[in-house]
């Protein structure tokens, strides 16, 4: 697992454009992991603060509870059609576990620990699909999918 600040460390470029990508909207989507195992899929907002990427949740929520006790989560990034000259600037994906930080204001705040963080985008001619990943244990990869 890494910080927010140990990847923007260890990926810079890549780290800047997952934050231009993860903070293009107010709002994302994040899945946790029910009592019973199933998925659930919640919004929710980012923010990177110092070293951390936190995101916070009304004490009662469901999700807060997922988090709590199983702290496994994914958060896909804002992602807009592509412009009329058909460029697509991709989606931001970050896995990781939610590690609570703290309470502020009757929100509970959780850090997330990065697992792995993707941008999958189309190359410049839009005719192939490109993931971008980095991990704390593989560094940075770029993948075409055949």
């Amino acid at each position: 697992m890494a910080s927010w600040a140990e990847f923007e460390a260890a990926e810079p470029k890549f780290a800047a454009r997952v934050r231009r990508l993860m903070t293009a909207r107010k709002h994302l989507t994040m899945a946790t992991i029910r009592r019973d195992g199933s998925p659930r899929i919640s919004g929710t907002e980012v923010e990177i603060v110092g070293p951390d990427l936190i995101i916070g949740s009304p004490p009662g929520a469901l999700k807060a509870r997922d988090l709590e006790r199983d702290p496994r989560v994914a958060i896909h990034g804002p992602t807009k059609d592509p412009e009329k000259s058909g460029r697509w600037r991709g989606e931001a994906k970050i896995a990781g576990r939610a590690i609570r930080a703290r309470s502020k204001e009757g929100v509970r705040i959780f850090r997330i620990d990065i697992s792995e963080v993707v941008i999958t985008r189309l190359t410049p001619s839009n005719d192939r699909l490109v993931v971008e990943a980095w991990s704390p244990a593989r560094g940075y990869r770029e993948i075409e999918p055949a």
